[in-house]
């Protein structure tokens, strides 16, 4: 049975090294698992959204408008930064980016993929148990099949040689 969840090799992780191994492993498989181009793109997006390296790109947007708040304050002197840095306008589409299309779009799609990642667990899970219950059967000693077959025909292995030795 195949686990979607990457297998990280023993010993620390540098992200670094592994972060195709880590954030992509597996991505193909789970995307060609789900039907419809909806699911597809909800679970590629939920996938890449929840990788480090997307926390830095919007780390590093966020951090972009902070020169013109600081400087809006007082408490670094105007003119510090690059004028670019402290416009009105860059401070507008990073909030524009964050407050409207992140939270707004990107949420949705996010809890969607959820969704599918979290249909497609609970289907692993039920494969799980089904075969655990068919493993259950078989080395149950008073179920048909498996043990009971075997220790029934030592049984009867034994009536055999307690006969033909009497």
């Amino acid at each position: 049975m195949s686990n979607s969840i990457a297998q990280v090799p023993p010993g620390p992780v540098q992200t670094r090294n592994h972060f195709n191994a880590i954030s992509l492993r597996g991505l193909k498989a789970e995307v060609a698992r789900v039907d419809g181009f909806n699911a597809k793109l909800a679970v590629t997006l939920t996938r890449l959204v929840g990788s480090m390296w997307c926390a830095y790109v919007f780390a590093a947007m966020a951090l972009m408008s902070l020169p013109a708040v600081v400087s809006q304050t007082g408490w670094i002197p105007h003119g510090t930064f690059p004028s670019w840095l402290t416009s009105v306008g860059l401070v507008s589409l990073v909030a524009w980016i964050a407050q409207t299309f992140l939270q707004l779009v990107l949420l949705s799609v996010i809890m969607v993929g959820q969704s599918v990642q979290s249909a497609a667990a609970d289907a692993r899970a039920a494969n799980t148990y089904v075969d655990t219950e068919w493993i259950r059967n078989q080395v149950n000693e008073h179920t048909d099949g498996g043990i009971k077959t075997l220790l029934d025909r030592f049984d009867e292995f034994e009536k055999k040689l307690t006969t033909t030795a009497a």
